[in-house]
């Protein structure tokens, strides 16, 4: 004997390609899944490394407004790299990093720190670049870090949106 299915009320009715129950358990399964998995990633605990790794990216963000390079590079590996946007070449080497960072260091008014998310040696972050007496007011973006032994070794930048002064 067949069961009868219910009846659907009209306003729930799908107008269009037809949904059947499979398809809509698969998309429901599918929607909690991609849920669960944001909230997992972000609850999980950073490990010791990992907040050692965070504290020293957001260190070296909080330390650009001294203007002070030698300070700033400090932070690098000697074989550190640097690519200021996307659309730039590859500062490759600590006098080649210290050279383009040297280009911007004084039109730096801070970086504001939005969101961070840290797994292993990888340090990613959200932020907004704020700068004075450059072709830039402003720089949102997000920032990859690949940290060895407690120094830089490759900063990569890609923008998000940019205010021009």
């Amino acid at each position: 004997m067949k069961t009868k299915e219910p009846e659907i009320p009209e306003i729930l009715k799908i107008k269009g390609p037809e949904l059947n129950r499979r398809g809509f358990l698969a998309a429901g399964a599918g929607a909690i899944a991609l849920a669960s998995m944001t909230t997992s990633a972000r609850a999980a605990e950073l490990t010791p490394d990992e907040a050692a790794n965070v504290k020293l990216v957001n260190d070296f963000c909080a330390a650009w407004p001294s203007h002070d390079l030698d300070r700033i590079m400090a932070f690098f590996a000697d074989d550190g790299a640097y690519r200021m946007t996307e659309t730039t070449p590859l500062a490759d080497g600590r006098d080649a990093v210290s050279e383009r960072i040297q280009t911007i260091i004084n039109n730096v008014d801070r970086f504001d720190v939005l969101d961070t998310f840290a797994r292993g040696p990888m340090v990613i972050n959200e932020r907004i670049d704020y700068f004075s007496d450059f072709a830039l007011k402003t720089w949102h973006g997000v920032g990859v870090f690949f940290i060895r032994e407690g120094k830089i070794v490759d900063w990569y930048d890609y923008t998000i949106a940019m205010e021009q002064a």
